[in-house]
């Protein structure tokens, strides 16, 4: 799963550049043959406006919200892109500068107004992002394009426009809320973010939206916090990118990555400050497992720890004879990922991007397994005995489990990242196969697919090629868990077309079909396909 490329040429540099949006889809150009069974539409968000007149925008987090399309139909293909319309991209258009602070880009004073006005505006408090540029998932009959504030944005996902704002702060008590949902086969969506909790502490609920209403009314109405997980340290909650959730069970990874709320409430209005100069580490910490139970909601009072780890993604979380199987994209060390992904690293020649990621944390795949039934008269023995793992969990004489996970796949420098499995039928199940986009000093070169059992894995890909998260769609009358194909948008910058959609066999990740079009894609995060 190691890549085969160096990329000295530099052509990567292209999926960091703006683009625009697309006046009416545009048809692609088939090569092979698309599966009959593709009938629905390949949805991706990412950055599409990397800045604003002579403003600049930082981080790989702040470029303005695109989104993409491509509609599958008859044989034939289709690409269509339309900018979000957040008040963060419209004011920045109207405006022609930076009017809202994104992750890692501060959003100055509008020069225009005199001292009095920038007084007041002061005392408003500071404004929030909705730029939307990390996912898109379904509330009951409802699409919406999200990150990670507490603001997400309903989408038309046939035209792409954009409906309404929606502050989840009106619903639930949250302060953000995840780009990374769980999705219940009947629709329920749950979801995670801090919060305040009890006596002035933070804590991280987890939210329950219900499936579509029989009234019809807006499921978000509906929305209730399920289960409250506690904050290792009262005024610094850990960064929370995405949850674990089994069967019966949540499962939240407190890493040592946290916002200095502090910092963040008064940093901000005083200097040039964003997201980013609000995170970090603690070092002593290690990381926190915590589990609840899933329904009814109640948060499970023992304390599992591990060393420490940066996390952005589960791949799968699972139940097996008393015990819960945790698989997750790990970085290894205390230090925040995030801190590598500034523009300008991404941006530098392939020697300089390659000297970052030296020093940056070392992404690993891993397996923890978490032991539900724990005696205190077992201390210093391993309590895991499932028979195919080499995970482990130790109690410590003060009642804290440690848990050394089974390292499924660690390359230096190579992420097994934006994991993606076949959800439908195996989220929260026992599975075998994970599919992941490989990051090559933090450049996606390839796509990948692993065995979780005995760490088999494939690769597809191809010189002076970008791809992005690859999303499974199963083959309708499909018997094996990899039965169906990976969609994956790959941006090749050197070629004729610059970019294409494309179709591979889950099952041996070999090209079934590509559909090309005339213009350039920059990167995307992550997607959904739609039926």
């Amino acid at each position: 799963m190691v890549s085969r490329f160096e990329h000295p040429a530099g052509s990567y540099k292209k999926i960091f550049e703006t683009c625009e949006e697309l006046a009416e889809p545009l048809p692609a150009t088939v090569t092979g043959r698309i599966p009959s069974f593709l009938k629905g539409s390949l949805l991706r968000l990412g950055p599409g406006l990397f800045e604003v007149g002579d403003e600049p925008f930082y981080h790989l987090f702040d470029g303005q919200a695109l989104m993409h399309k491509f509609d599958f139909k008859n044989g034939q293909v289709t690409y269509y892109r339309k900018f979000i319309r957040t008040d963060a991209y419209v004011r920045a258009i109207t405006e022609k500068r930076v009017v809202i602070t994104e992750f890692g880009t501060f959003a100055y004073p509008d020069p225009c107004k005199n001292i009095f006005s920038r007084f007041f505006s002061y005392f408003k408090g500071v404004e929030v992002t909705d730029n939307c540029l990390v996912n898109v998932y379904p509330i009951g009959e409802d699409f919406y394009a999200v990150t990670e504030t507490n603001y997400i944005t309903k989408v038309n996902t046939d035209t792409l426009e954009t409906l309404k704002k929606v502050d989840m702060c009106n619903y639930i008590n949250i302060n953000g809320i995840t780009a990374h949902p769980h999705i219940d086969t009947d629709g329920t969506v749950y979801n995670i973010g801090n919060c305040m909790g009890k006596g002035a502490t933070l804590a991280y609920n987890i939210v329950r939206i219900p499936p579509t209403q029989k009234d019809k009314s807006d499921p978000i109405e509906k929305s209730k916090v399920v289960v409250q997980f506690p904050s290792a340290e009262r005024f610094k909650p850990s960064y929370v990118h995405s949850f674990g959730m089994s069967e019966n069970y949540f499962v939240f990874v407190e890493t040592p990555v946290k916002i200095n709320l502090l910092k963040f409430l008064s940093a901000w209005s005083i200097r040039g400050s964003n997201y980013m100069d609000c995170f970090e580490s603690n070092e002593s910490q290690g990381t926190i497992f915590h589990v609840a139970k899933k329904d009814p909601g109640e948060y499970i009072d023992l304390k599992f720890k591990g060393a420490a780890i940066g996390m952005f993604h589960h791949i799968n979380t699972y139940e097996d004879q008393g015990f819960i199987v945790v698989d997750l994209c790990s970085w290894k060390g205390f230090e925040f990922v995030y801190n590598y992904l500034w523009l300008a690293n991404l941006r530098a020649n392939w020697e300089e991007v390659k000297k970052a990621a030296m020093m940056a944390p070392q992404p690993e795949v891993r397996r923890y397994v978490i032991p539900l039934d724990v005696h205190k008269e077992e201390q210093g023995k391993n309590l895991v005995s499932l028979p195919y793992t080499t995970a482990t969990a130790v109690m410590h004489a003060d009642g804290m489990i440690w848990l050394e996970p089974e390292v499924l796949f660690s390359g230096p420098r190579q992420a097994f990242e934006f994991p993606q499995i076949n959800y439908q039928r195996y989220g929260g199940k026992n599975y075998t196969y994970a599919y992941g986009l490989g990051l090559n000093h933090f450049i996606p070169d390839r796509i990948c697919k692993l065995n979780v059992k005995t760490k088999e894995t494939w690769v597809w890909q191809e010189p002076e090629s970008y791809p992005s998260e690859p999303l499974f769609v199963q083959t309708p009358d499909g018997v094996d868990e990899d039965d169906g194909v990976l969609l994956t948008i790959v941006a090749a910058p050197g070629s004729q077309r610059p970019a294409y959609m494309l179709i591979l066999n889950a099952k041996d990740l070999s090209e079934i079909a590509r559909a090309e079009v005339e213009c350039s894609i920059p990167v995307t995060f992550h997607g959904m396909y739609k039926q």
